[in-house]
């Protein structure tokens, strides 16, 4: 498949200054002595993404994921090699990116669809759409200064999606705004995906990426540390976050003495086994229990124990999560190896396979060790229901009457 996106060698470097010159006359006086350090935003990143399929970038604050997505849109331009793009490319980048504060609404959708490369008579085939997508009718005709933050966004994600790109750059933008307007930016996303469209996004949220993308990349200090199929990439970047490392494999003693992992490997996990109620059939079933033995060793007395477990479902959606003082389990204190099992009475699932992560950390939320999705157990059940649940559904055609059902009353 032809690439939609080519990144070659790419590399940006800003001058970060030591003092501001407010005045034409500091500037001369004193324009040999203005210092400035080299910053590194972008470091020989190379990346290549396939035409049609949905790709996103992860990373911790300053790890250059914005600064990557803005050279692709070209909006910035790199210091050293390249970014190729095939195709009208639409940038939803910022909030109000693009938009002119005096202007109004209907003015601004005009210039950025000017901006993307369209002719007036193409805006206004598609300004209605715009406009009811982004249900700002009884507001279009107010200059965009008075518009809230919800509204800039909902205006610039609708001229985005609505001058027909063939590559959409979304960063960040659809955690903002009300759940009903997220739900629609991500019903749209998806039928740009059946559409077979080029769609590159920037979120903090793995559980977003995991949803939406075909495949991830992960950026740490400007460097591409990891770039593949998803849960893989965001095993990796989160593994790497946890123990402090850094791009070249070194320990960051910055990240290691942080809040993210200051009792790291105090206590950690050995071995974790999924095991069937049939040997002879490596899956579950309907009504068949199954069971998660984890495996954790601590070399010294350790308190205060918790073990996460979450399951992702094939979509890698969140299915289930939970933690044994939950359920009125508590380790007590940790030496030595323990095992812990979690017991299911039955997996009531549907068909597909289901990935596990386990966290052990304190009540307050330190972590001592993380597996991303090491573990998966596959689930069988017959018939052609679709979904993640398999509900015990019966089904009855011209049943007898029944009484009404009433709610209980409350006391």
């Amino acid at each position: 498949m032809a690439a939609a996106v080519e990144v070659e060698a790419l590399t940006k470097v800003f001058r970060l200054y030591q003092e501001k010159r407010t005045s034409l006359k500091e500037r001369v006086l004193h324009r040999r002595r203005s210092g400035y350090q080299k910053f590194h935003a972008l470091e020989d990143v190379t990346l290549e993404i396939e035409a049609g399929t949905t790709v996103g970038l992860i990373g911790h604050n300053g790890s250059g994921k914005s600064t990557l997505l803005k050279c692709m849109a070209g909006i910035i331009q790199p210091t050293s090699g390249y970014v190729r793009t095939t195709g009208r490319v639409a940038a939803l980048l910022e909030l109000g990116a693009g938009f002119h504060p005096e202007l109004t609404g209907r003015e601004n959708v005009y210039l950025n669809g000017s901006i993307l490369g369209l002719k007036r008579v193409e805006v206004d085939r598609v300004f209605d759409d715009i406009v009811g997508f982004a249900g700002l009718e009884a507001f279009i005709d107010s200059p965009v200064k008075f518009y809230s933050s919800g509204m800039y966004i909902r205006l610039g994600f609708a001229v985005a999606i609505n001058v027909d790109p063939e590559i959409l750059l979304v960063d960040e933008v659809l955690s903002v705004g009300d759940e009903s307007f997220q739900r629609k930016c991500l019903d749209k996303v998806r039928s740009f995906q059946e559409e077979g469209r080029t769609i590159v996004v920037v979120s903090h949220s793995t559980d977003l990426v995991r949803q939406m993308c075909h495949h991830a990349a992960a950026l740490d200090h400007g460097r591409l540390v990891s770039a593949g199929e998803t849960n893989d990439v965001i095993r990796v970047y989160r593994e790497r976050l946890m123990q402090g490392m850094t791009s070249d494999g070194t320990v960051d003693p910055a990240i290691a003495r942080s809040e993210l992992s200051p009792v790291w490997g105090k206590v950690s996990f050995v071995d974790a086994e999924v095991v069937y109620a049939s040997p002879e059939h490596p899956h579950a079933r309907p009504g068949e229990p199954m069971r998660l033995d984890v495996t954790i060793e601590a070399p010294q007395p350790v308190d205060d124990v918790v073990i996460g477990l979450a399951i992702y479902g094939p979509m890698g959606q969140l299915v289930y999560g939970t933690n044994p003082r939950m359920h009125g389990a508590d380790l007590g204190t940790v030496k030595g190896r323990r095992v812990v099992s979690f017991r299911f009475d039955e997996v009531p699932l549907l068909d597909g396979t289901y990935a596990v992560t386990l966290g052990l950390h304190t009540e307050g939320g330190l972590v001592y060790d993380s597996w991303e999705q090491r573990r998966h157990f596959e689930v069988a059940v017959a018939g052609r229901s679709i979904g993640l649940v398999n509900l015990p559904l019966h089904v009855e055609v011209d049943p007898p009457a029944a009484p009404q059902m009433r709610p209980r009353a409350v006391s």
